[in-house]
């Protein structure tokens, strides 16, 4: 299976003095690729309540800068999958120039009971063909 990776969409309010996007604002396109992603691997038909998740860690290596009128992609892969947590990878790509790079650790977690769940089996067959080092 191999996912579709998401458009940044730059505003200008994500440009900081030096003119490039700053370095907070990539968590929050990591969290928009994270949702498009989701979107593509369960589809629309998803209880978020019975079977969300939770950030437990975000990371990101910054290695050239994003500037404004950038197209650039973010690809997002599974790294691991453990019994209730999993980390999802993430390149952000400017053409084939690598720009940044992060990972997430995401907890699977039922809010309608407030605690934390197994990885649900659907989701670890579908993730399990998307593990990349």
């Amino acid at each position: 299976m191999e996912l579709k990776p998401y458009r940044i969409d730059i505003r200008f309010s994500d440009i900081d003095v030096m003119g490039h996007v700053n370095n907070a604002t990539y968590f929050t396109y990591a969290e928009q690729a994270r949702i498009y992603f989701f979107h593509q691997l369960v589809g629309d038909e998803w209880n978020w309540n019975k079977q969300g998740i939770l950030v437990a860690h975000n990371e990101m290596d910054y290695l050239q800068p994003i500037h404004f009128n950038d197209k650039v992609d973010i690809h997002v892969f599974c790294k691991h999958i453990g019994n209730k947590s999993y980390t999802l990878g993430y390149r952000y790509m400017r053409g084939e120039q690598l720009c940044a790079t992060g990972a997430s650790v995401l907890v699977c977690f039922d809010y309608e009971e407030r605690r934390t769940m197994e990885v649900p089996e659907r989701w670890r067959t579908l993730l399990s063909e998307l593990i990349q080092g």
